[in-house]
């Protein structure tokens, strides 16, 4: 295959790392240029979008958006992951009349809004240049610098008392960055007991939806079919229509292609937004929103050629 370009929405399975898609996808589709936009621990499933080719570039938008999980948590015990891997810290017999529906709500209401999270141990963040979790599995524990996140949303579906221990399942919309396992860790300890997260399942990252996800291993077997998987790439525009767009005239499309600047008449968008500029149906580029001396002009982030 050549000049692939565009944004796969795999349904990332258990058991593989975020990398171990990609790689699999490189050999796939016969190309290098291959990334994903928000990396999924082992254990957890779901949403993985991997931009193939030119779509590389769409990465660091991306992965900056809002994602959102399914989660459950388990009230009655903490591990040394924070999620149901690691070995048990703690445990404590959770009286259930303590957990109900009324409490909960009103503890997700408190949790809203931005705060400030501890990255746990066992995470992909970089200490001068190593891993987190390299250093939790050679037995260090450093301190971590608290990083700002923002919960959008937090809604609860079900409450089911198993033995001892509680577990409580809800959708939490977040911003990148947020830790789901150490939100359970935080929740159980407003509700004054031990808690981790039992399982997770991103649903949505950022445009892309689980109803339009394929399976790693579907997707692999209509490969070895035979069967054109080019098709299963969301194309770089409709990937990024969640930017607001502006038609270039004609005579400016060669120009804004070179890099240049232009003008904006009539877009009252916000500035040092981002906009798309097209000709048609054909992405230009995705442009910087900037303010000079005859008004909003678009200043070029990326340029895409023509084939795009």
């Amino acid at each position: 295959m050549s000049n692939i370009n565009g944004v796969l929405v795999i349904d990332k399975p258990a058991g593989m790392t975020s990398h171990d898609c990609v790689a699999r996808i490189r050999r796939l589709y016969g190309t290098k240029k291959v990334g994903h936009t928000g990396t999924l621990d082992p254990d957890v499933t779901g949403v993985l979008p991997i931009c193939v080719g030119n779509a590389t570039r769409l990465v660091e938008y991306l992965q900056e958006l809002p994602k959102r999980y399914e989660v459950v948590m388990r009230i009655g015990s903490t591990t040394t992951t924070e999620d149901a891997s690691g070995e048990i810290l703690e445990q404590a017999a959770v009286d259930p009349t303590t957990i109900t529906k009324e409490r909960m709500e009103e503890l997700f209401g408190s949790f809203l809004g931005e705060m400030e999270q501890v990255p746990p141990m066992y995470s992909a963040v970089k200490v001068n240049g190593k891993r987190l979790y390299d250093l939790a599995r050679e037995g260090t524990v450093i301190e971590r610098q608290a990083r700002k996140v923002t919960l959008y949303e937090l809604t609860l579906h079900d409450i089911r008392v198993e033995g001892d221990a509680v577990d409580v399942s809800f959708t939490c919309t977040c911003s990148k960055g947020t830790y789901m396992r150490t939100l359970c860790v935080d929740l159980g300890r407003a509700l004054g007991y031990p808690a981790h997260m039992k399982l997770l399942r991103r649903i949505k990252s950022g445009p892309f939806v689980e109803g339009e996800s394929i399976p790693l291993e579907q997707l692999e077997q209509q490969a070895a079919e035979g069967k054109d998987i080019t098709q299963k790439l969301v194309s770089i525009p409709q990937a990024i229509s969640f930017l607001p767009s502006f038609q270039v005239k004609p005579e400016r499309t060669k120009a804004v292609r070179n890099g240049l600047a232009t003008a904006l008449p009539g877009v009252t968008a916000e500035e040092g937004s981002l906009i798309c500029l097209f000709s048609g149906d054909e992405l230009l580029g995705i442009h910087r929103v900037c303010r000079g001396d005859k008004g909003l002009f678009a200043k070029a982030e990326k340029v895409f050629p023509a084939e795009v």
